[in-house]
């Protein structure tokens, strides 16, 4: 597989609020931008910005706080969604933008959603990949995935410091291949799996960034998760109005505990789900063809 020309976009270190954040852009026109989720870089997005600049839009991935050469600040207290939903805003503001179409995959789906929920006003419309918004949850997550899901849920461990940290450090190459989320015991000893949609060329982009700034800011961001909850509270009941859409592999792991229905009655112009069957969780770059036209066709008809 060959990794797309990306000779046509453009870099810039931009000061956001108190961080430096990195962006990537491509293209002229209405402002369509791409959240990358963990443990990942604005390069998630290298199909869809030239599809996005060739069909006139102006396409703006940032590396998001902790990723890749954005500020990485020390603290867990850091990276919780206001924060990052602030820094959102806060580039929209930097570069002149009152509104903008927001598009996220994993955390970056969350993102978006947010930042649909609190800023309505400046998120023209909503995508997202892989991570449906759902309800608030009855109980603090942690507590919630634990009751419904058990002990051995990957996103508990992932809340103990240091740990993954270090298990993912010490094989980054390993750790990028996913394997962890279903086995925390087995995944380093096991053959890393052979990702036939990431081209050598890719993974050292991830790896080269990966071993600069290592694991800990991407993970401060699932050692939020509770308190999110505490954070978004006075939100409850506040339901997302923009025109969304939502993609999901039919093998993404994300299924089988945050399914798609769970939108239903919060998400109120939900325009389009797609199940791509036999995709797993890194949708837009093991299927950036067909990602590429439901995000165009979707854009489309917003436009008058």
């Amino acid at each position: 597989m060959t990794t797309v020309a990306l000779t046509d976009v453009r870099h810039a270190q931009i000061e956001v609020g108190a961080i430096t954040m990195h962006v990537a852009e491509a293209g002229e026109g209405e402002p369509v931008v791409l959240l990358h989720g963990f443990p990942e870089l604005w390069y998630s997005w290298r199909h869809q910005l030239r599809a996005l600049a060739d069909a006139g839009y102006r396409a703006i991935a940032p590396d998001q706080r902790g990723f890749g050469k954005t500020s990485a600040p020390e603290g867990v207290d850091h990276y919780d969604a206001l924060t990052i939903v602030g820094d959102l805003i806060g580039l929209l503001d930097t570069l002149g933008l009152d509104q903008a179409v927001v598009v996220g995959h994993d955390w970056g789906a969350l993102i978006a959603w947010y930042s649909a929920l609190l800023y309505p006003d400046r998120v023209r419309a909503v995508g997202a990949l892989s991570v449906p918004y759902g309800p608030r949850t009855p109980v603090p997550p942690m507590a919630f995935f634990r009751e419904v899901i058990g002990d051995d849920f990957y996103m508990l461990w992932l809340q103990e410091p240091g740990v993954a940290d270090a298990a993912f450090a010490a094989d980054i190459r390993r750790a990028l291949a996913g394997a962890w989320v279903f086995d925390r015991e087995g995944w380093r000893e096991r053959p890393v799996p052979d990702v036939q949609w990431r081209s050598s060329r890719d993974e050292a982009v991830y790896m080269e960034a990966l071993t600069r700034t290592g694991f800990t800011p991407g993970l401060n961001w699932y050692r939020n998760f509770d308190r999110n909850w505490e954070l978004l509270a006075p939100y409850d009941g506040r339901t997302i109005d923009q025109p969304a859409f939502f993609i999901v592999g039919s093998e993404d792991p994300v299924t089988q505990f945050m399914p798609a229905d769970i939108m239903d009655g919060v998400v109120t112009d939900l325009r389009d789900v797609t199940v791509l069957d036999g995709v797993n969780h890194w949708i837009a770059q093991e299927k950036p063809i067909e990602v590429n036209a439901m995000l165009l066709r979707f854009l489309e008809g917003l436009r008058p």
